[in-house]
């Protein structure tokens, strides 16, 4: 583990499809945006998902929360940190903190956990290279 951790950003303006009748942005799109995230803290390290699947492993949500703590809404641009939690020799859990471009306010934080399994769905060891990868960013 290093001292400190690695952050990954993603940054986008939010999308019209992913808000409510008020231009407030939908609940469950912050679960889609904390996936872009991951998606993209991977690809920084230098190990896509695609990767991952084309080894024949995958990383399968098996708990995911978020605490909303500000709305966002229509056309805001907003970024999306994400870090490692922990890794372990068959998971990994990333947490997520959605900030507000414009002046940098926190609108929500979450975290989810996931565990490696292979095509049939069974449990496996994460790759060593990944372990040892994500452990040096973690």
């Amino acid at each position: 583990m290093s001292e400190k951790p690695f952050v990954s950003e993603s940054r986008f303006r939010i999308r019209y499809a992913e808000t409510d009748a008020m231009r407030i942005v939908h609940h469950s799109s912050y679960i889609v945006w904390f996936e872009e995230g991951r998606s993209e803290y991977m690809r920084q390290v230098g190990f896509p998902y695609s990767r991952l699947e084309s080894m024949g492993y995958y990383l399968a949500v098996t708990e995911v929360k978020a605490r909303y703590l500000r709305a966002a809404k229509y056309d805001e641009e907003v970024i999306v940190r994400t870090t490692v939690a922990s890794v372990r020799s068959r998971g990994v859990t990333f947490r997520y903190q959605v900030l507000r471009a414009a002046d940098g306010e926190l609108l929500a934080e979450g975290e989810s956990v996931h565990v490696c399994i292979d095509d049939d769905g069974r449990p496996r060891r994460l790759p060593k290279e990944v372990t040892e990868l994500i452990g040096r960013y973690a």
